[in-house]
């Protein structure tokens, strides 16, 4: 015969049984914390903190010039840790990115004000962006996306390795949540 397990036991063992299964479909459809371990992203997002990525609403809501999206790394671009990157989303399907000579990003013709996230250097001047190889237009793809780093010295990123297929990127950053000091929603800045 055998022993029956005390009813507060049988409780327990089930509830942690739904925490873990409720644990593991939120982290796979719904939302998933990811830690910033690049510096491509200063100062909108520095190493070490960590972001809230929402995996659920890109599957009915397109990615948004501007948002902050994580992504597998292109091949060739990967690491031994398999790192995610974070980048911001510069250019969409059907889009025109250009990097002009006077140091900005041109989308379609129109100059990008993007003085509201990039990097700005000690004296709190604006770091031109430049082309990281001779190619300095892109016409992107009705399924491709075009991202950047806020930092644009520090960042591989498009003008590296070119388009990136919207089916690379895992979600939207949308909420810093650690270190509490830095606790905050993640805006999408919005253009002219």
């Amino acid at each position: 015969m055998i022993p029956r397990l005390p009813r507060w036991l049988v409780d327990i063992g089930e509830t942690l049984l739904l925490t873990l299964i409720a644990f593991v479909v939120i982290q796979t459809f719904i939302a998933q914390p990811y830690q910033v371990k690049q510096v491509s992203m200063e100062t909108t997002l520095e190493p070490g903190q960590y972001v809230l990525v929402d995996k659920l609403t890109p599957r009915w809501t397109s990615y948004q010039r501007g948002d902050i999206v994580v992504l597998h790394p292109p091949a060739g671009w990967e690491d031994p840790s398999d790192t995610p990157f974070i980048k911001r989303v510069i250019g969409l399907p059907g889009d025109r990115v250009e990097i002009r000579d006077d140091g900005h990003v041109y989308v379609n013709d129109s100059m990008l004000d993007e003085r509201t996230y990039t990097f700005h250097d000690a004296t709190g001047e604006d770091q031109p962006t430049t082309a990281l190889s001779d190619q300095t237009s892109w016409t992107l793809g009705p399924d491709e996306l075009f991202v950047m780093g806020d930092h644009r010295e520090a960042s591989e990123d498009s003008r590296a390795f070119g388009p990136i297929k919207v089916d690379a990127v895992v979600g939207r950053a949308f909420l810093r949540y650690w270190p509490a000091a830095a606790i905050g929603i993640l805006a999408r800045p919005s253009y002219p």
